[in-house]
């Protein structure tokens, strides 16, 4: 087995890719949404960092965190986040059949994939990058036409602090240049 070995930028910003389980396209149902809402605010409360951007979709998360200063421990939180959800989520998503082995050892669950991408934040052309990915990420994926479309995005509290025009990315014929975690 592999040994990864994950930035821990204390107060850095990163980005992230969580991926369902088999991609079941579970996040966006209302039940989801409440729960994975719930468990972020709890999380939140303890160990805190800051959402710079993000995006839910039906089998993936995307986001952009900032840590506090003296605090690289990403993984934790996302561990927290996902077992919390896990719990919380495991009536109505949990599915026995799909149990290996594996994940009896390893203690999880049939609801998310074992490990998540994150990539270091480098610098404003990389941050501006990746929160464009974010934001276009509905539209690459064929849930809408138009980022502005898509409900669970930050797009929104971005048109309204005047960071994206409502209409960006309608038109846009050109690729983002990211390809990971998906």
């Amino acid at each position: 087995m592999p040994s990864f070995i994950r930035s821990e930028n204390p107060g850095g910003t990163f980005f992230f890719t969580l991926v369902t389980y088999r991609r079941r396209k579970i996040l966006t149902q209302p039940e989801s949404r409440i729960i994975l809402r719930e468990v972020i605010l709890e999380v939140r409360r303890e160990h805190q960092f800051t959402v710079d951007a993000w995006v839910l979709l039906p089998d993936h998360i995307h986001c952009i965190w900032t840590l506090p200063k003296g605090d690289g421990n990403f993984s934790k939180r996302w561990g927290l986040i996902k077992a919390g959800f896990s719990r919380k989520a495991k009536p109505l998503l949990h599915r026995t059949a799909w149990m290996t082995d594996s994940k009896e050892r390893h203690r999880e669950n049939t609801i998310w994939q074992r490990r998540f991408w994150e990539h270091q934040v480098r610098d404003d052309e990389d941050l501006h990058r990746h929160l464009d990915y974010i934001h276009y990420n509905p539209v690459k994926h064929g849930l809408v036409t138009n980022p502005a479309d898509w409900p669970y995005s930050t797009f929104h509290r971005y048109i309204k602090q005047g960071l994206y025009p409502p209409n960006w990315g309608e038109n846009l014929t050109w690729e983002i240049g990211l390809s990971f975690g998906e």
